[in-house]
């Protein structure tokens, strides 16, 4: 077999829930349409814990239908891999499931209230005075700040240093605290994880 991605490889099936919300979704949205997708998701959510079980089978039945299909379509893919493609196939899988991981601790992490990282100088600069003017991009009021700063002065440049450094002090405060609350709930894991992902940074999907 010459492809052997994850893209080609055949596909699990959804969920009984997740069938549930993709039939659902769009009747939702058409007679909510100022819904937000949070929203949405909270009615899906609410729609299908309240959902009568005998209704439930019905989406149950067809995912255990389709993970039969599925378990046989797996079996005679893999069976035609040589020991190399396997192993690749594998790797793949790993870093899939890393990448899902940290979208999920990330998830957390703004769930529960992990503090902003502190503000650099120039970026203070640049959230104070961005703004779009008419016949303007962000790309170039981007290019017109940044140039602004390179020549700002250093008495001027020395206020956003200051703001800086209060942010850095105020960050330093509250991400204590919040390590603190972290600890006393039992969510130790997202302290390692906030401090593996500092350590490792974008390239932590790779770290399988």
């Amino acid at each position: 077999m010459k492809d052997c991605t994850l893209s080609n490889a055949p596909k699990k099936p959804w969920s009984s829930y997740i069938r549930f919300s993709m039939e659902h979704r769009p009747i939702l949205k058409e007679q909510n349409p100022d819904l937000k997708n949070t929203e949405i998701i909270k009615k899906l959510a609410e729609a299908w814990r309240e959902l009568p079980e005998s209704q439930k089978k019905v989406y149950k039945e067809a995912t255990n239908a389709a993970l039969k299909i599925y378990k046989e379509e797996a079996l005679k893919y893999r069976s035609q891999l040589d020991p190399n493609q396997k192993k690749i196939l594998r790797e793949e899988s790993r870093r899939k499931k890393a990448r899902r991981e940290l979208i999920k601790k990330k998830r957390e992490l703004t769930i529960f209230g992990k503090p902003k990282k502190p503000r650099s100088g120039y970026n203070i600069f640049i959230s104070e005075h961005f703004k779009e003017a008419k016949g303007t991009s962000a790309q170039q009021m981007m290019k017109i700040l940044n140039e602004e700063w390179k020549h700002l002065s250093s008495s001027r440049k020395q206020v956003y240093l200051q703001l800086a450094e209060d942010d850095k002090i105020r960050y330093e405060n509250e991400i204590k605290s919040w390590e603190e609350k972290m600890l006393e709930i039992g969510r130790d894991d997202l302290l390692r994880f906030r401090k593996l992902k500092a350590k490792i940074g974008k390239h932590l999907e790779d770290i399988y």
